[in-house]
């Protein structure tokens, strides 16, 4: 700024405000509001606020304390002619003789000019704003950085320039500290876990408070969530651990599994193994039965066709050759296995041997003849039957006497 124009809003503090602003405006080539504040050369009504920061919006006319405010664009506020065209989304505000006077809607809109002042220009569009990093300690004492992003929109442009000096700021701040507030109540595994849950509590605490500011928070969203190194170090830990836990716990359930599976395969083998075991006897056992019983039904025919033969003519002398044949050849196997021999005393002399068997079935024939003839004389010989079986008899001694092998030995 230069000196002139210093020394002259300090020599003349109650000049005209139209001289006033026309050094404002001089100085603010070379010098920004806040400067000039700091000097206290010009009053805060001359400089508005936006932004975090000060900024100065004046109109062509050189009018002061014009300010676009939070939701505008970043010109300067249309000219104050009479014939006006608002753009679609915006809300202009217009004041007579400093007082609010009416909302101009989107379309042609006529002012007096001198008489009306377009004071704020607001959007009507969602608007987003970014919520600066900051700290916030969790529930169980873990410090984060968090920063986040915040949408919002107007809703009643009355209320957002006349309810609040700085709406964004204040929106803003808000949403920091309710932040701080949610992230205070929670822990920091619900913290990364629940974001959407923390989001939306953020939310409904800004739409509360600012109501009364012609605003609504549409959402918030967090971006970014840094914990402390050590904290991201203890996480990795137990991501690994957890991890290795759910290994060994698979591998355990497989080998569980495996075992299971060859419990039941040798089950099931020896039930197989058993069955066919059992019916391999009961096939053994049906055979065995079925053979007996052939061999049963074989021997009862036998018998039945021996008992027809004799029954037969000269029935009973087949049979007493049949007995002496049996007799002479067992007793010649026995004489052939070995050398040494326990037999009866009457085995040397075979032919009496035969002549006593011989005598016991004549005996049970004759017994048999009597009683199916009456016949009263048991003892009176058959005469061909007699002399075959003495010829049978000679012939049995005598072969035995001539066999060599024929030995005893006590």
């Amino acid at each position: 700024m230069s000196n002139k124009a210093l020394s002259l809003m300090r020599l003349r503090p109650r000049q005209p405000s139209s001289q006033i602003q026309r050094a404002v405006n001089l100085s603010l080539r070379n010098n920004s509001a806040a400067q000039l504040q700091a000097l206290s050369v010009i009053p805060k009504r001359f400089v508005s606020y936006g932004n975090y920061g000060y900024g100065n919006d004046y109109d062509s006319y050189g009018n002061s304390g014009a300010s676009t405010g939070w939701g505008t664009s970043r010109r300067s506020l249309p000219r104050n002619t009479v014939v006006k065209f608002v753009p679609q989304q915006e809300a202009w505000i217009i004041e007579r003789m400093g007082k609010f006077h009416r909302l101009l809607e989107p379309g042609l809109n006529f002012l007096v000019p001198l008489i009306d002042r377009i004071k704020y220009v607001k959007s009507m569009k969602e608007t987003a704003v970014e919520v600066p990093s900051q700290s916030a300690i969790t529930q169980d004492n873990v410090t984060l950085e968090l920063d986040g992003v915040l949408y919002f929109r107007v809703i009643d442009p009355f209320k957002a320039s006349y309810g609040v000096e700085d709406a964004e700021f204040a929106v803003t701040q808000l949403a920091q500290t309710t932040m701080r507030a949610e992230i205070g109540q929670m822990t920091l595994d619900r913290t990364l876990a629940e974001r959407a849950h923390l989001n939306a509590n953020i939310v409904d605490a800004i739409n509360g408070a600012a109501e009364d500011w012609g605003i609504r928070c549409l959402r918030y969203e967090i971006r970014d969530i840094h914990p402390p190194n050590k904290v991201v170090e203890s996480m990795h830990q137990q991501v690994s651990a957890e991890r290795t836990k759910r290994a060994q716990i698979l591998e355990s359930e497989g080998a569980r599994q495996a075992a299971i599976n060859v419990a039941e395969g040798h089950k099931q083998a020896t039930i197989l193994a058993s069955e066919a075991e059992k019916a391999e006897q009961i096939n053994k056992a049906g055979g065995e039965a079925e053979a007996i019983l052939l061999k049963a039904k074989a021997t009862a025919l036998g018998i039945e066709k021996v008992a027809e033969a004799i029954g037969r003519d000269n029935g009973g002398d087949a049979v007493s050759m049949s007995v002496a044949e049996k007799y002479v050849e067992a007793f010649g196997k026995m004489a052939k296995e070995g050398t040494t021999l326990i037999v009866p005393s009457t085995a040397s002399d075979a032919g009496s041997m035969v002549a006593q068997a011989l005598s016991v079935y004549n005996t049970i024939n004759k017994a048999k003849l009597a009683e199916q003839h009456g016949s009263s004389n048991r003892n009176a010989p058959t005469t061909a039957a007699d002399r075959m079986r003495a010829e049978v008899t000679r012939d049995l001694v005598n072969a035995a006497r001539k066999d060599p092998n024929n030995s005893e030995e006590h």
